[in-house]
């Protein structure tokens, strides 16, 4: 962080001193869990649904911490305040301003913000200093986590902005002030809390109504949404898309990687994405048109697109155990995002003559659509004729067919539901799990993925034990 005096930094965050002398130079960057403290940063004091941050304060400061941002008084250094959310965001809006030649890029969208957000620290990464948003903090807390990190020599801060509600979208972008808005596309993940796909168009487009008359906005052309964001608000647009001023042409796909040529107005630059699957691309070009923004050669985008350190692992991540090969996606899903990994599935199971397996599970979030969605991407697998659908550690992808007098067998149970000859599994453990590793094939491809809260990266875990020796 920038160096403030304390008593600007208690200023920017209506809070008073404790301990803490007023011309002290505080620059330290905060840390959510008191685990992670190390010399160099403050600890943020949350209460909790089972733990109260205010208990930790102590350990922290013992573990190199400065002080602590707190709302009850504590025992060691600390600065007071009402609400540390309120005080961190107030305090990433006074650093903002002090910090006028930095480039800020939001992002938000339904699916792959993640990715994006590493294939623009990619790209920048090779102009200039860059901050991006570590793992998924993309909260009230998660966001000044990384903007608080810039300092002076910064040049370009990207930063994931997720939402629960109306109005928790355009609060960070109030406090950061984007210099670049990015809208990937308005997707069905978190509908069971906003109700409609409409509620949570108008959730993204907080980012584009909140940004300065200065901004730009930058918007996916894959649904009914997103391209109008921008309309009427006088702000200058760049689109990205099949529709969009930055494209792709001359898309291949070598054993599961999308190679292509990027399109911009400014020029053309081949591109070989290190990532597996054709939505890859949409991701690519949602990166390629932030960048192109902000004024970067298409050249040096294409560059670091192509030489991207993949770091997301449980992320379609590719994993080769013996002669099976796992397409790891067990960090989350939705159906938008199900739907892209069979896919994925599907071409790579056909260029390695090896069957496919889709070792499924609950998607979280779907609210009064969560019956329908899963037996929905049930359906679509048999559409791709994938050979073998497993409903793991739920029957919800099955569960009408179930009620209708299926008869189980014991688990892994093979039940007599064909979707254009896809047989389908329902394997309600990691015991059952493990019976149908026992039985894959040299050559198979599977697809594990279901929402984190599942932890199916135990199932990657079972395969490799399995296979990876052979």
């Amino acid at each position: 962080m920038i160096d403030l005096t304390a008593s600007e930094f208690a200023k920017a965050v209506n809070g008073t001193l404790h301990d803490i002398k007023e011309n002290e130079i505080l620059n330290q960057v905060p840390v959510l869990d008191s685990r992670k403290v190390t010399a160099g940063t403050f600890f943020v004091a949350i209460v909790g649904e089972k733990f109260d941050g205010h208990d930790f304060a102590k350990s922290a400061i013992a573990a190199g911490a400065k002080f602590v941002l707190a709302t009850k008084s504590v025992s060691v250094p600390h600065i007071l305040v009402s609400n540390v959310a309120d005080a961190l965001l107030a305090l990433s809006n006074y650093v903002r301003t002090m910090l006028p030649n930095l480039k800020v890029i939001g992002i938000t969208g339904s699916n792959g913000k993640s990715t994006t957000k590493e294939l623009l620290n990619g790209i920048l990464s090779q102009v200039g200093t860059t901050v991006a948003t570590e793992g998924n903090l993309n909260t009230d807390y998660g966001v000044p986590h990384t903007f608080l990190r810039c300092t002076k020599s910064t040049k370009y801060c990207v930063i994931e902005m997720g939402a629960r509600h109306n109005g928790d979208i355009l609060r960070l972008t109030k406090a950061v002030q984007p210099d670049v808005g990015l809208v990937l596309l308005v997707g069905t993940a978190h509908l069971g809390e906003f109700g409609s796909r409409e509620n949570i168009a108008k959730a993204k487009a907080e980012l584009i109504t909140g940004l300065p008359k200065t901004g730009t906005a930058v918007l996916g052309t894959y649904d009914e949404f997103t391209p109008y964001m921008a309309d009427g608000l006088g702000i200058k647009t760049i689109k990205f898309g099949t529709s969009g001023e930055v494209r792709a042409t001359d898309v291949e796909m070598r054993s599961g990687y999308p190679k292509f040529e990027l399109v911009t107005p400014n020029g053309r630059a081949q591109v070989a994405l290190p990532l597996v699957g054709a939505h890859q691309i949409n991701n690519a070009l949602a990166a390629a048109a932030a960048t192109y923004a902000l004024g970067i050669n298409v050249d040096v985008i294409a560059n670091g697109l192509s030489n991207l350190e993949v770091k997301l692992k449980n992320r379609m991540f590719i994993r080769e155990f013996g002669p099976i090969l796992v397409i790891d996606d067990s960090y989350n899903a939705s159906p938008d995002a199900m739907e892209v990994a069979l896919e994925t599935l599907a071409l790579l199971a056909q260029e390695r003559g090896g069957s496919a397996w889709a070792m499924v599970g609950k998607m979280g979030e779907l609210g009064n659509l969560e019956l329908s969605a899963h037996i929905g991407i049930r359906k679509f697998a048999g559409n791709l004729k994938i050979d073998h659908f497993v409903s793991a550690k739920t029957d919800l992808y099955l569960k009408s067919d179930l009620q209708n007098g299926a008869a189980p067998l014991n688990p892994p149970i093979n039940l007599p539901i064909n979707e254009d000859e896809m047989e389908c599994h329902l394997a309600k453990d990691l015991a059952a799990v493990l019976e149908l590793v026992k039985h894959l094939q040299p050559a198979d491809v599977v697809l594990v993925k279901a929402s984190r809260s599942e932890r199916f990266e135990e199932i990657v875990q079972l395969i490799e034990q399995e296979w990876g020796a052979k």
